[in-house]
């Protein structure tokens, strides 16, 4: 019968952009897994299967091996099955795109993350959830100025079966579109609130809005003012709930553009998210 250094099981969670993008990468992580905890590796073809693994992990900690989409796709799970305050998610991060990762203190190598996964310490952080459940890990950017994913590495989480299907062997197939990106947005008039206290009105155009959840149960918030000539001082503001409204806009977060929306409102969740990064590493 195998021993290992810990008694812990895990449930290792392996994302196909992952498995398309690198697959040594992955080989590696799951070599460093399975010497050092009982593991249990599952392989999900799409955003269904991915919530079963998740529902299904019983007593194993679940560890994704996957880019920022994938980690975002587990806290989202987690947090609509109403049991994200109460469990411990580790990640591996593998594919295009680990901006979030790294920003939560996650190492970007294959090694040194499995190595987190098995001998780190679980550290609780805040995340923002908005008005439509939707979770946040990392900052949301008011208009979105960064590029788009792939068009071909859309999440296609509300697609029906038959056309994930076909979706996923067009990604085999058909090498990745070019990434598109948003147009160039000019000033925008929008109302910023902070725990109900107005930070910016309609009157005053702004150039962009960023907010980023702390580490304590409030999020920084950033107002640029619109200017001309001298560049005008931001406005900074912290606090719990935070409500953008306005003509339609478009926004940024955690790797994905959403709207367009006329209001949207975040609200931070003070240490929900239970993560495991190496011990003494910081975060944010």
């Amino acid at each position: 019968m195998a021993t290992y250094p810990t008694s812990e099981q895990l449930l290792v969670i392996v994302d196909p952009i992952a498995r398309r993008t690198d697959g040594e990468a992955v080989r590696i992580a799951k070599d460093v897994l399975s010497a050092g905890a009982a593991t249990k590796l599952c392989l999900p073809d799409d955003p269904e299967e991915f919530a079963r693994a998740l529902a299904r992990r019983g007593s194993r900690r679940p560890v994704v091996i996957g880019d920022d989409r994938a980690l975002v796709r587990a806290v989202s799970v987690l947090h609509r099955q109403r049991e994200l305050a109460g469990s411990v998610l580790s990640v591996v991060p593998v594919g295009p795109a680990v901006t979030v990762a790294r920003s939560l203190g996650v190492p970007t190598g294959a090694v040194a993350a499995a190595r987190a996964v098995l001998d780190g310490a679980v550290r609780r952080l805040d995340v923002l959830v908005d008005d439509s459940d939707g979770v946040v890990l990392g900052t949301v950017g008011i208009p979105p100025l960064r590029e788009r994913m792939p068009e071909a590495e859309a999440d296609p989480e509300g697609a029906r079966p038959w056309l994930r299907t076909c979706q996923s062997l067009v990604r085999t197939l058909v090498p990745l579109r070019p990434v598109r990106t948003l147009p160039a947005a000019g000033p925008s008039r929008l109302r910023v609130e902070v725990d109900g206290v107005t930070v910016v009105d309609l009157d005053q155009p702004v150039e962009a809005v960023s907010l980023t959840p702390g580490t304590s149960g409030t999020a920084f918030v950033e107002v640029r003012p619109s200017s001309v000539g001298a560049e005008a001082s931001p406005l900074l503001s912290e606090g719990r709930t935070v409500s953008v409204s306005g003509a339609d806009f478009h926004y940024h977060a955690d790797d994905r553009v959403s709207g367009p929306v006329r209001r949207r409102t975040w609200t931070v969740l003070e240490g929900a998210l239970g993560l495991t990064l190496p011990t003494g590493a910081g975060a944010r």
